[in-house]
């Protein structure tokens, strides 16, 4: 299959040459040239597979005409070694837990199958090949994990100083081996901006083998689709679907995730509704509203993985939907929450319901509250594990209540290994060629 630039301007690319150059030439994002569908039936059996069948059927609609049988779904079965459960929290509200990868974050997923899919196509590379890639937090951590330890590449993690958790820090600047952490002086925009200029730069490009691990990355966001069909095959199993329609929620801040979730839908995924559901960093919650889009510096929240002012991924929506603002807030309904009101939310679910979410599930959650009406069900997804966030989960439910998974407390015991770097692309580029081979 080959892919194009949202921004048209360069020519169709193969798998390949996507997931290694991460963004076209023109600055566009890569996208399926044909998103193909599942015949309705596949929906009525869904329910007797597993988690790992379905991805690999829904991963052979994507990859299975670039990638050997086999191949694929040893990829697939290799990166889905933990589970993404569906666990009820009222009587019409359901959380799918994508915590319990590796570092404890629903970037896993993704990360884990870029990794192995970027390894098969590489081969034997002579060249280094270098991933960059920036964080808002959980996504750093997710990608050198996914890739530590793997020959012939390094990785980039640019991440803003001060605005990620010190859990999430520890998850990427205490491996070591071929992982750099690098603190940059700015917003996460800020490190977006270095990343994808460097990726536009002809000379560094010739110098330099270069590629992204953010949700830019075809082979980053395509794979979350994976567990929008597992959470409906789960329902199913369950009854909990007889008789109703379902309505997922997605926190949302570079719109990776739901961009998948919606092309989920496209391939025949039963999704009545979605809802992004935003913190204060609300410019695509605008655009739904106004039809207006204005990208602009994002503002620090506790639900930090969401704070990007410029979201890569809408560029996705828009062509996904031909720029039609009527269908796309159509689509797509949105709802926003401030510092207090996701506080409030984490303290009322945990009193009421006897279930903790993090920051960014919280705004999932209250959104299907607000939302949801007779004969729905709806699924916010819980895109990180609580204690990712300890000092501002316990500051609302009190000290002490919430015990440190054994995976993130090895983590915490590392020493952190962190380069400063300023916003400065030429800094940046010089980096780039003074640390690389």
């Amino acid at each position: 299959m080959k892919y194009y630039s949202t921004n048209k301007n360069t020519p169709d690319v193969t798998l390949k040459d996507a997931v290694v150059k991460g963004l076209a030439a023109d600055n566009g994002l890569f996208m399926p040239e044909q998103i193909k569908k599942f015949d309705p039936s596949f929906f009525e059996e869904i329910q007797n597979l597993t988690f790992q069948e379905i991805a690999f059927e829904v991963a052979t609609k994507f990859f299975g005409e670039d990638i050997e049988e086999a191949t694929l779904k040893e990829i697939v079965y290799d990166t889905l070694q933990f589970d993404c459960p569906v666990v009820k929290v009222t009587d019409s509200i359901y959380s799918l837990e994508l915590f319990h990868g590796p570092t404890l974050a629903f970037k896993d997923v993704g990360a884990r199958f870029m990794a192995r899919l970027l390894n098969h196509f590489l081969g034997k590379q002579e060249k280094m090949v270098n991933v960059l890639v920036a964080t808002s937090g959980d996504t750093g951590s997710a990608v050198a994990n996914g890739f530590l330890g793997v020959d012939g590449i390094h990785v980039h993690v640019l991440y803003p100083k001060g605005k990620v958790s010190d859990i999430q820090e520890s998850q990427f600047t205490t491996l070591g081996q071929n992982i750099t952490a690098l603190e940059v002086e700015g917003t996460f925009d800020d490190c977006q901006h270095l990343v994808k200029t460097a990726f536009l730069d002809e000379e560094l490009n010739k110098k330099l083998v270069l590629t992204s691990a953010n949700s830019i990355n075809v082979a980053r966001f395509l794979p979350q689709a994976f567990y929008y069909f597992n959470a409906y095959a789960r329902l199913k199993e369950a009854g909990k679907l007889d008789g109703k329609e379902l309505v997922v929620s997605v926190p949302s801040g570079n719109f990776g995730n739901l961009t998948a979730g919606l092309i989920a839908a496209e391939m025949g995924l039963p999704v009545k509704q979605f809802i992004a559901a935003n913190n204060e960093n609300d410019v695509v919650f605008e655009y739904l509203q106004k039809g207006e889009y204005n990208p602009r510096p994002s503002v620090e929240t506790i639900a930090n993985a969401m704070d990007v002012g410029a979201p890569s991924n809408f560029a996705r929506i828009l062509d996904l939907y031909d720029h039609d603002h009527a269908v796309i807030s159509d689509k797509i309904k949105g709802y926003r929450y401030s510092d207090e009101e996701i506080r409030e939310v984490i303290l009322k679910v945990y009193n009421e319901q006897g279930y903790l979410c993090d920051p960014h599930g919280a705004c999932g959650y209250q959104s299907l509250i607000e939302y949801l009406s007779e004969g729905e069900i709806g699924v916010f997804l819980e895109t990180a594990h609580p204690a990712k966030f300890t000092e501002t989960v316990e500051n609302v439910i009190g000290k002490n209540k919430l015990t440190l998974p054994e995976k993130l407390a090895e983590f915490m015991k590392g020493e952190k290994h962190i380069e400063q770097m300023s916003i400065t692309y030429a800094d940046f580029k010089n980096y780039l060629l003074n640390s690389t081979n």
